[in-house]
Formats: C-alpha cells, sequence, structure tokens
C-alpha cells in the first residue's frame, strides 16, 4: 500500500512525518485560527495582520524561512518522491480497506496542495515582499480577491482549506504509527477516529474563517 521503507530511506520519511506535524502542521493551525479573526470583523482581523507586520523585517523573513518555507518546501518535495515510489491499490484490488482509501486521499491532497499553496503565497505573502505593503493581506482586500470573478478564489480555497485539514489530521494518524506511538490494531483505530474528528474541527475552523469575510459587522 505505501512506497516501501529501506534503510537508505527510513530517516527521512520519518523526518518527513514529523515535518508535517511540527512545524509546519502546527502553522497551518496557528494560521487558521488567526484567520479566523475575520469573524470578529475588520479591526479584529487587520490588527493581527498588522501585529505580524510590524515586526522587524530581518526578524519575521528568518522566522517564515526556518519555521516555514524550508519544513514546508521539504515536506513537499519528498512527498513527490514517496508519491512516485507508491502503489495505490484501492481502485486495483476488491479491498477497499479504509486505510487504502485514506493513504490515496493522502496522495491526491497533498498534490492539490502544493499547486494551492503555490497560488496562495503569489497571491498573499509574495505581493507583501515585492510591494512593500500589507494592504495585500487586510480585510477589505482578501474580501475583494475572494468575491472576484464569480467567487473563484473562494471556491479554491474552501477546496483548499479541505484538503489542508485532511492532509494534516490523516497525517497524525499515519504520524502516529511510523513513529511507533500506535502499535496495535486497537490503538490505531482509536487514533484513526480521533483524526476524523480533529479533520472535521479543523476544516469548520478554516471555513467559518472564509465565512467571516461577507458577515456584515
Amino acid at each position: 500500500m505505501a512506497a516501501s521503507i529501506t534503510k537508505e530511506n527510513f530517516f527521512w520519511h520519518k523526518l518527513h512525518s514529523l515535518s508535517g506535524i511540527v512545524p509546519v502542521g502546527f502553522y497551518m493551525l496557528q494560521h487558521l485560527t488567526l484567520n479566523s479573526f475575520s469573524l470578529a470583523g475588520p479591526a479584529a482581523y487587520n490588527g493581527v495582520s498588522a501585529f505580524f507586520y510590524s515586526m522587524p523585517e530581518h526578524v519575521l523573513l528568518g522566522i517564515e524561512v526556518v519555521f516555514i518555507w524550508l519544513p514546508l518546501l521539504f515536506h513537499a518535495l519528498y512527498g513527490f518522491v514517496i508519491v512516485s515510489h507508491s502503489e495505490t491499490n484501492y481502485f486495483t484490488t476488491k479491498y477497499k480497506w479504509s486505510q487504502n482509501r485514506m493513504y490515496t486521499l493522502q496522495r491526491y491532497s497533498g498534490l492539490f496542495l502544493f499547486v494551492f499553496l503555490c497560488v496562495h503565497v503569489a497571491t498573499t505573502t509574495l505581493q507583501v515582499k515585492i510591494h512593500h505593503t500589507t494592504n495585500v493581506v487586510d480585510y477589505s482586500h482578501m474580501r475583494e480577491m475572494f468575491s472576484y470573478n464569480g467567487y473563484m478564489f473562494l471556491i479554491l480555497y474552501v477546496f483548499g482549506v479541505l484538503a489542508a485539514s485532511y492532509h494534516l489530521c490523516y497525517g497524525i494518524w499515519n504520524f502516529c504509527i511510523r513513529w511507533g506511538i500506535t502499535i496495535g490494531e486497537k490503538a490505531q483505530a482509536s487514533v484513526q477516529k480521533i483524526s476524523f474528528g480533529l479533520f472535521i474541527a479543523v476544516n469548520l475552523l478554516g471555513w467559518l474563517a472564509l465565512a467571516g469575510f461577507f458577515w456584515d459587522h
């Protein structure tokens, strides 16, 4: 079902799994939580954005590179390696185990997320760096972007949040197995249920954050 783990790639597989939780997964939860300030209105959302961009530029850039961009880039690129070596059997056998389905969706969600994050960074963070203005990440701009061209970007973000929530929460289940936290079938089944509950909660948080840009405050 999964890519074979040899002596050569065992370390990188474990590091890849860890990076998906810390710092990438942690940053995602923090990012969604802060974006949910949109529910409190423009002043609250803009206040959060202004706090981060009020930091010295070199300090903010260092934090972004070390704790976000490099771990995320490693996780994405090694994810492509895993996908290229994996053999999905969910569609080719009569045994439709839930773990097979979860594994298959994990691969597809990761590929979609790579494209989505490229668009997200290009339309937000990269624009701030290029134009040296935070206007592109304030409440009014984000609302305008989400409303653009028949809510095209809003639809993209709805699916982006869905994919990211699933990818992270299934990754927690996979992380617990890969790091020897859940060894028996009963423990793995319990964490699988917890991961599904977290998926619903995280996805709801992200969708509420999006909805906050359209509520009358």
